[in-house]
């Protein structure tokens, strides 16, 4: 009896070793040249080496320079939108960070928020741009907040759509998340379906979250190293204390806010406006929109940031001839 069992054993064992490395092999890496033959736009899409980091960026337009910064998990394509409404009259920069879209790993392999303000603040200078229109959605609107609190003298306005850092999930700001040693099973076997529940998390009305949203997102999040960057990244990074960094803001702010968030709840949105008690803001509630409004709602967030800026622009001049 023990004999069987044993075999039995073993037979499971060797199976289930078998099933893991066919997982990893139908989830294996994505080359970095293969990815950038599909999302780069040979038109815009531009690399630039600093620190080590191959970072992927692109620089368009002509006027006051707006720059933005994506989303967790996502990339400066989910700025399209943005971009197109205001290249007419703004310089529009954005860029991948380290871990996400073709700028892929950092050699160093330092994601903490600090590495991420320095390679934003190296691009930035490299890129000749003295001051900004600072907007940032999720993950990206921390970083435009510790990016707008180290330099205030070149922050003209700030846009935030649903930063996380009040997210109540978050038990110590001050400290990485506690990720699991078995999450890095996610190094190696990474399914669409993930990405798929993610975004239908992150949308009011599912209907507006297409596939090619899904594929980029996977596609992304499979280029070579990138997964292991990632998760190296959910255990650095921490928001620090925001409500303290916010209060030192002085950049007149414009916040947007799904109505319909589940990840950040809109009622955070003016826990924000009043954790800005120096800085001039405006509030924008999304009815029915989830945490991706800009993905969700591209149009309508997009027509609001342009006339915003377009307005603030607009008193600047005035106030220089005064």
């Amino acid at each position: 009896m023990l004999r069987i069992l044993g075999k039995g054993l073993l037979g499971l064992v060797v199976l289930s070793i078998a099933a893991f490395l066919i997982a990893a092999w139908v989830y294996r890496d994505i080359p970095a040249d293969v990815l950038e033959a599909k999302y780069a736009d040979p038109e815009t899409s531009q690399f630039m080496e600093i620190d080590g980091v191959r970072v992927h960026y692109r620089d368009e337009g002509e006027g006051p320079a707006v720059v933005l910064l994506h989303a967790h998990w996502s990339s400066l394509i989910m700025w399209d939108s943005w971009a197109e409404a205001m290249k007419e009259s703004y310089r529009v920069i954005r860029f991948d960070m380290t871990s996400h879209g073709l700028t892929g790993p950092d050699p160093s392999g330092d994601y903490t928020l600090e590495r991420t303000v320095f390679l934003m603040e190296q691009l930035l200078e490299r890129l000749e741009v003295d001051d900004m229109y600072l907007g940032g959605t999720s993950m990206g609107g921390t970083v435009a907040m510790h990016f707008a609190a180290r330099h205030p003298e070149r922050v003209n306005n700030l846009i935030l759509i649903s930063p996380g850092t009040l997210n109540t999930r978050i038990t110590d700001p001050n400290k990485p998340l506690e990720v699991p040693k078995v999450a890095d099973i996610l190094t190696y076997i990474t399914p669409r379906f993930l990405f798929s529940a993610m975004l239908n998390q992150g949308f009011g009305d599912k209907e507006k979250l297409t596939d090619e949203m899904i594929d980029r997102w996977h596609d992304m999040q499979m280029r070579e190293d990138q997964r292991v960057a990632e998760m190296a990244r959910m255990r650095q990074y921490v928001s620090g204390d925001v409500p303290k960094l916010m209060a030192k803001l002085t950049a007149p702010t414009l916040v947007m806010w799904g109505e319909a968030n589940p990840v950040v709840p809109v009622e955070q949105a003016y826990k924000i406006v009043d954790l800005l008690p120096n800085a001039e803001t405006e509030l924008k509630i999304y009815d029915g929109v989830g945490h991706m409004a800009v993905l969700e709602a591209p149009e309508a967030t997009s027509a609001d940031a342009r006339a915003y800026l377009d307005a603030q622009r607009a008193d600047s001049v005035t106030q220089a001839g005064e």
